[in-house]
């Protein structure tokens, strides 16, 4: 001990330099979650620094960065956060603009991933070619295109990896923005889709070039599998192949979740890890073989390099998922400390893999795929003992260990991400992940492999893994059946999940170490989240973003109405599944105490059976005469009171005839501290005959501005008398009908109203309370960089008056 303490004194400036500077390597983890932080806060952003910012960025990173102490992790940093911001203005600055949409153009170039055929459409990535012919924004470009059956011609097969010349009209990326709904704009970003279009007059179509590439690779296995295997089993063998899951249905992506296994249908590390197992075996046969090779290279050495080529190239073949990436990276770092005879930690092979990630492709943190494949890794190399446990029961207790970190580790970025918990995927994936990962998808892969040797070869291992994929399916799908599987938790602050992640830290600490259990409270903020829920006498509504179509929920201090429930249209899209149910859901709705379908029309009706699935519905209210099944008249006159709160029908009257719009039910909502108008699609005529009958009973601070906007209602006379101070539109983008018309929202603002438009501002939270009027709109409460790009291109027309508050 005398030696050492003496020794300290001694030690040259530079010695003590460099034994800090080894505490902060460039490429350790340290600076990897620096990065990760940096890229990440960048993107979290509501709104994008101005490039000279981002330069000032970057400057100081590169200064920092350089230091070699406790700088270098800010300059790191710094450094993220100026490349992630620079790679999103790029991105933003190449989507087309929102000033453009409609615009018809001619393209050509190949599609790029497997087309997904629908009833009434063909959904496919399309990249043009990158020549002068091209329109100049579109070069090189990706595009998510339709092609629909009902455009005047033919609908053709399409497949993977063919040329084609098209006539397409586009528009900018924008999607719904609800309350626990997907973000269709963000996945623009993430994916580098400059613009979504349809294709317009197929009669003028023409193909260019055959199918060609790995991506029609992809399809003809796809499909050799499809035609082997006479089972429903093949689409999950498609799936576990070759990450082909455009068979599964909803039905099967609901089963998968609930039971906590999505993690294995998608390609994953370790389907990356055996085939580059196979890699490292075949090339170390072929030395083994030819032993006159081990004077070019060793044979450990030439495995090596056969496991890189395999894990980089299956992960080409599969589509370059992040879980696969990040495996193969992890493959090759460690291959590279064996060429270069290092002993490298499997942390640092974690982080030099994050490290890669994020310089190839810093948007792939708005991916839920990143977030999940490297939490998933890092739990399990932090609380799992090195080395391997002696015995099969000692391999047993290391995966029960294993499965019990991840679901205790992941639980807070899956309810964060997804919004709900998988209370028997635990359960699941004890039986799933051995079963499926030893047998199941080896099987697939060697059938694949086989199958691309000679066709035919592969037909009977994919009949083997089908099978076996059956043995376990029925007892997986009685437990995702079961109504305990799932949990669904209400969106909850932005806060939680750190604190619930630092909670799972605290209960994984060593055993031994007292109060462990005490990190259970820190899960509270996210499993129990404040609701925000009225108060006695106190009303809120949720005009629900469905696109063209209707969707509000109004709720009580203990009860729960829905009024209509969006489209369901043919291509596909059904905002009750989409939009309604998830909004719901994060909202932590547990049952609708009744329901009103304000007329028939699909737009507000469509979403019925979505919804129904998800909360029976005890009682619905529908238009006398109306085609709707199991439904009770609406008719003026009729009342009720919850908690304070008096709901009262205004319209249809008794002998009115059914005539869809204008037989639309409107109802008045008296809080205590103001009203409310739910006028549903009525036009001209029955706003007229409100006005005769019962104009007093019009007046209200918030008015659902009728049918969209259109120009047949909102009346001078009907808007004069409503006397509103928040006029509400629900909407679609750049909908067909231009609703809401100039005019119209002119009207409600001369009136003294402020309009809103779910198609601007997303879906509409308004409170009638004791403070009085507030309002938040979804898309200002959760601002993103996406956003601030997306509202600079619309054209000006609502007015605004931020008189409410806003939340």
């Amino acid at each position: 001990m005398a030696v050492t303490i003496a020794a300290c004194p001694h030690s040259s400036p530079e010695t003590i330099r460099a034994s800090a500077a080894a505490g902060w390597p460039l490429l350790g983890p340290a600076c990897a979650a620096a990065l990760l932080s940096g890229c990440a806060g960048s993107l979290l952003l509501p709104g994008l620094p101005a490039w000279p910012w981002l330069l000032v960025l970057a400057l100081v990173g590169v200064v920092l960065a350089w230091q070699r102490d406790w700088r270098r992790v800010l300059g790191v940093m710094s450094l993220g956060a100026a490349y992630a911001g620079w790679m999103a203005a790029l991105v933003l600055a190449a989507q087309w603009p929102a000033a453009r949409n409609g615009e018809r153009v001619w393209i050509s170039g190949q599609i790029v991933d497997l087309p997904v055929q629908e009833a009434r459409r063909t959904r496919f990535l399309f990249e043009v070619d990158a020549t002068p012919a091209m329109p100049l924004q579109l070069r090189g470009q990706r595009l998510r295109l339709a092609w629909y059956q009902d455009r005047g011609g033919p609908r053709p097969a399409l497949q993977a990896g063919s040329r084609w010349q098209l006539h397409v009209r586009l528009r900018a990326p924008q999607g719904l923005r609800n309350p626990g709904g997907s973000d269709s704009e963000r996945f623009a970003l993430m994916n580098r889709l400059v613009a979504t279009g349809s294709v317009q007059s197929p009669v003028e179509a023409r193909r260019l070039a055959a199918p060609a590439g790995v991506v029609a690779w992809r399809e003809t296995m796809s499909a050799r599998i499809a035609a082997a295997v006479p089972s429903p089993a093949a689409r999950y063998v498609q799936a576990l192949a070759l990450g082909d899951t455009r068979g599964l249905d909803t039905t099967d992506w609901a089963r998968l979740r609930a039971a906590g296994l999505t993690h294995l249908i998608a390609i994953s590390g370790f389907h990356v890890g055996l085939v580059a197992g196979f890699g490292a075996l075949l090339v170390a046969a072929l030395w083994w073989l030819w032993p006159g090779l081990c004077r070019w290279l060793p044979r450990p050495l030439a495995a090596g390099v056969g496991a890189v080529i395999g894990a980089f190239g299956y992960a080409a073949l599969t589509g370059m998922a992040v879980p696969t990436l990040r495996t193969a990276v992890m493959i090759t770092v460690l291959v590279l400390a064996r060429w270069l005879r290092r002993r490298l930690r499997l942390v640092d092979a974690l982080a030099l893999a994050c490290i890669t990630l994020l310089v190839l492709d810093p948007l792939a943190l708005l991916g839920a795929g990143f977030w999940l494949s490297f939490a998933g890794v890092a739990w399990l190399l932090w609380c799992l003992p090195e080395g391997d446990s002696p015995g099969l029961g000692g391999m047993l207790r290391g995966f029960l260990a294993a499965q019990a970190v991840a679901s205790l580790g992941l639980l807070p970025l899956c309810v964060m991400l997804f919004g709900q918990a998988s209370l028997l995927g635990p359960l699941a994936n004890l039986a799933a992940v051995p079963w499926w990962s030893l047998v199941v998808v080896p099987l697939s892969l060697l059938g694949v492999l086989a199958d691309t040797l000679h066709a035919g070869w592969g037909v009977l291992f994919w009949r083997l893994a089908a099978g076996s994929f059956e043995l376990l399916w029925p007892a997986l799908t009685w437990l995702a059946d079961s109504p305990l599987a799932l949990v669904w938790l209400p969106q909850a602050r932005a806060y939680a999940v750190p604190l619930a992640l630092l909670g799972a830290f605290w209960l994984l600490l060593p055993r031994g170490l007292p109060g462990r259990w005490l990190g259970l409270l820190l899960w509270l903020p996210l499993l129990l989240p404040p609701r925000e829920l009225p108060r006695q006498g106190e009303v809120e509504l949720l005009v629900v973003d469905v696109g063209q179509g209707l969707s509000v929920l109004v709720r009580t201090a203990g009860h729960t109405l829905l009024y209509d429930m969006g489209p369901a249209l043919e291509d596909g899209f059904d905002a009750g599944e989409q939009a309604v149910v998830p909004a719901l859901h994060a909202l932590g709705v547990r049952r609708l105490d009744l329901a009103i379908i304000s007329h028939a029309d699909n737009d507000h009706a469509g979403g019925r059976d979505a919804v129904h699935t998800a909360f029976p519905l005890p009682q619905v209210l529908a238009p006398d005469g109306s085609p709707l099944p199991q439904t009770r008249p609406c008719l003026a006159g009729q009342s009720w009171q919850w908690d304070g709160v008096t709901f009262r029908i205004l319209h249809p009257t008794r002998w009115f005839p059914y005539l869809g719009n204008e037989s639309a039910c409107v109802v008045q909502i008296q809080a205590r501290s103001g009203r409310a108008l739910l006028a549903g699609d009525i036009g001209g005529f029955v706003e007229r005959r409100l006005l005769a009958t019962m104009p007093q009973a019009l007046r209200a601070d918030v008015v659902l501005v009728p049918h969209h906007g259109s120009a047949g209602s909102s009346t001078p006379e009907f808007v004069a008398a409503t006397g509103a101070r928040l006029a509400l539109v629900s909407s679609g983008a750049d909908n067909r009908f231009r609703h809401p018309r100039p005019e119209v929202v002119r009207r409600w603002c001369q009136a003294g109203a402020e309009v809103l438009d779910t198609a601007r501002s997303g879906a509409l939270r308004v409170w009638l309370g004791a403070q009085g009027l507030a309002v938040r709109e979804q898309r200002s409460a959760q601002a993103r960089i996406w956003d601030a790009v997306r509202r600079r291109g619309q054209a000006a027309g609502l007015c605004y008056a931020p008189e409410f508050m806003r939340p």
